[in-house]
Protein backbone atom coordinates (compact mmCIF):
# COMPACT_ATOMS: atom_id res chain seq x y z
CA UNK A 1 0.00 0.00 0.00
CA UNK A 2 1.34 3.40 -0.99
CA UNK A 3 0.38 6.44 1.06
CA UNK A 4 0.35 9.94 -0.39
CA UNK A 5 -0.01 12.90 1.94
CA UNK A 6 -1.55 15.79 0.03
CA UNK A 7 -1.50 19.38 1.29
CA UNK A 8 -4.45 21.25 -0.18
CA UNK A 9 -4.97 24.98 -0.57
CA UNK A 10 -8.69 25.63 -0.95
CA UNK A 11 -10.96 28.60 -1.58
CA UNK A 12 -11.43 30.07 1.92
CA UNK A 13 -15.19 30.37 1.50
CA UNK A 14 -15.54 26.69 0.55
CA UNK A 15 -13.12 24.75 2.79
CA UNK A 16 -15.80 22.58 4.44
CA UNK A 17 -17.50 21.85 1.12
CA UNK A 18 -14.16 21.02 -0.54
CA UNK A 19 -13.19 18.75 2.37
CA UNK A 20 -16.48 16.83 2.16
CA UNK A 21 -16.14 16.35 -1.60
CA UNK A 22 -12.55 15.17 -1.26
CA UNK A 23 -13.51 12.77 1.55
CA UNK A 24 -15.91 11.06 -0.84
CA UNK A 25 -13.26 10.32 -3.47
CA UNK A 26 -11.97 6.82 -4.11
CA UNK A 27 -8.64 6.13 -2.35
CA UNK A 28 -9.07 9.03 0.09
CA UNK A 29 -8.99 7.64 3.63
CA UNK A 30 -8.80 10.82 5.73
CA UNK A 31 -9.21 14.56 5.33
CA UNK A 32 -8.04 16.96 8.04
CA UNK A 33 -8.76 20.67 8.33
CA UNK A 34 -5.57 22.18 9.74
CA UNK A 35 -4.03 25.45 10.85
CA UNK A 36 -1.06 27.03 9.16
CA UNK A 37 -0.17 27.71 5.56
CA UNK A 38 -2.42 24.99 4.13
CA UNK A 39 -6.12 24.34 4.55
CA UNK A 40 -6.46 20.56 4.34
CA UNK A 41 -4.28 17.49 4.73
CA UNK A 42 -5.53 14.53 2.72
CA UNK A 43 -4.38 10.93 3.09
CA UNK A 44 -4.58 8.96 -0.16
CA UNK A 45 -3.85 5.22 -0.13
CA UNK A 46 -3.39 3.25 -3.34
CA UNK A 47 -2.12 -0.22 -4.22
CA UNK A 48 0.46 0.88 -6.80
CA UNK A 49 2.37 3.92 -8.00
CA UNK A 50 0.40 3.97 -11.26
CA UNK A 51 -2.74 4.84 -9.25
CA UNK A 52 -1.32 8.01 -7.69
CA UNK A 53 -1.70 10.34 -10.68
CA UNK A 54 -5.31 9.37 -11.42
CA UNK A 55 -6.28 9.67 -7.73
CA UNK A 56 -4.68 13.08 -7.25
CA UNK A 57 -4.41 14.79 -10.64
CA UNK A 58 -7.55 13.40 -12.26
CA UNK A 59 -9.82 13.48 -9.20
CA UNK A 60 -8.66 15.48 -6.18
CA UNK A 61 -7.23 18.46 -8.07
CA UNK A 62 -10.47 18.75 -10.09
CA UNK A 63 -12.70 19.23 -7.05
CA UNK A 64 -14.22 22.72 -7.34
CA UNK A 65 -12.57 25.02 -4.81
CA UNK A 66 -9.17 23.28 -4.81
CA UNK A 67 -6.62 25.98 -5.61
CA UNK A 68 -3.35 24.06 -5.33
CA UNK A 69 -1.89 20.83 -3.96
CA UNK A 70 1.49 19.63 -2.75
CA UNK A 71 1.92 15.84 -2.66
CA UNK A 72 4.33 13.86 -0.49
CA UNK A 73 4.84 10.07 -0.68
CA UNK A 74 5.41 8.15 2.53
CA UNK A 75 8.41 5.79 2.63
CA UNK A 76 7.65 4.03 5.90
CA UNK A 77 4.96 4.21 8.57
CA UNK A 78 5.85 4.55 12.24
CA UNK A 79 3.00 4.18 14.67
CA UNK A 80 2.21 2.56 17.97
CA UNK A 81 0.06 0.03 16.15
CA UNK A 82 2.96 -1.00 13.87
CA UNK A 83 5.34 -1.32 16.83
CA UNK A 84 2.90 -3.52 18.75
CA UNK A 85 2.61 -5.85 15.77
CA UNK A 86 6.40 -6.03 15.38
CA UNK A 87 7.00 -6.97 19.02
CA UNK A 88 4.04 -9.29 19.58
CA UNK A 89 4.73 -13.02 19.72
Amino acid sequence: MITAIVFVHADNDRISEVAEQIAGLEHVTEVYSVTGDIDLVVMVRVAGYEEIAPAITDQLKKVPGVIDTDTHLAFRAYSEHDLEAAFSL
